[in-house]
């Protein structure tokens, strides 16, 4: 029977492997790229792998059968501030400040909380221990750790970012809760045109695409990717007309939805995996 690691270990393991990275000889054989995909409040009865009836997530699932399912798992956290402390730390979500939040406001809920409360840069992530063991290293999506300008995934080890900041934005207009846009390429605010889960997929693919076009030279990549879906407001890929109507506030995000839409949101964010 084969030994089972615990989560300990295996996080001790990743930082290690990273660490002893620069040292390996030339002999030994090119280190592997890292992508590491996150959806925004997904279950596990929501892949059809694990028995969801009414659609099916055939990309998932041929992954699932490639690698491993797991069938009893430990979460950190189910919610989405702490769930994201937690795995870019590998620490309890407690030991920050930040990871004691949920849910992290917007920010202009937050006051003067907003310059002291977020992921404090020096805090070793995967992010900068990989980056020290020659990674190149990208996030792609959803952050949810603090605001700019004392926060964010290029302060805490990310040397690339296209993503937004808050907790969720309409998949439209790219807008939060409060109707403020909230998109940016690094640290700068930007305007695109698209679905979120599509734009996400889109600079996911032309990120690898691009390193294994010069792959003789290139470092290897560690790219964090993380889809806003399934996570509301409900809007699939059609609904356009629900992004138009769509109220500010909790409430807003929140109202309407539909098994079948939902169904839309998990269809095109299997399709981009």
């Amino acid at each position: 029977m084969p030994r089972i690691i615990t989560r300990r270990e295996f996080v001790a393991a990743t930082i290690a492997a990273a660490a002893i990275a620069p040292s390996l000889t030339l002999a030994q054989p090119r280190r592997p790229n890292i992508l590491f995909i996150l959806a925004d409040d997904l279950g596990y009865g929501d892949l059809s792998c694990y028995g969801r009836p009414d659609y099916q997530t055939p990309n998932l699932d041929h992954l699932a059968t490639q690698g491993v399912r797991f069938l009893n798992a430990y979460s950190a956290s189910p919610v989405c501030t702490p769930t994201r402390c937690a795995f870019i730390t590998g620490r309890y979500p407690a030991r920050t400040r930040v990871g004691l939040e949920e849910p992290l406001t917007e920010k202009a809920d937050l006051g003067d909380k907003v310059k002291t409360l977020g992921l404090p840069p020096e805090h070793p992530t995967i992010a900068s221990l990989l980056k020290q063991g020659g990674y190149e290293t990208a996030l792609i999506g959803k952050w949810h750790l603090g605001y700019l300008p004392n926060f964010g995934p290029v302060q805490s080890g990310f040397e690339e970012f296209f993503g937004i900041m808050c907790g969720a934005v309409d998949f439209f207009t790219h807008k939060d809760m409060q109707g403020n846009p909230d998109l940016y390429e690094g640290k700068v605010p930007v305007e695109r045109i698209g679905y979120m889960t599509d734009m996400l997929t889109e600079r996911a693919v032309d990120y690898v695409s691009k390193r294994r076009r010069r792959r003789g030279s290139a470092r290897p990549f560690y790219l964090s990717l993380h889809y806003t879906a399934p996570h509301w407001p409900w809007e699939g890929p059609h609904d356009q007309n629900v992004s138009r109507t769509l109220g500010r506030g909790r409430d807003g995000f929140t109202a309407g939805g539909s098994l079948k839409t939902y169904a839309t949101m998990m269809k095109s964010l299997d399709d981009g995996i």
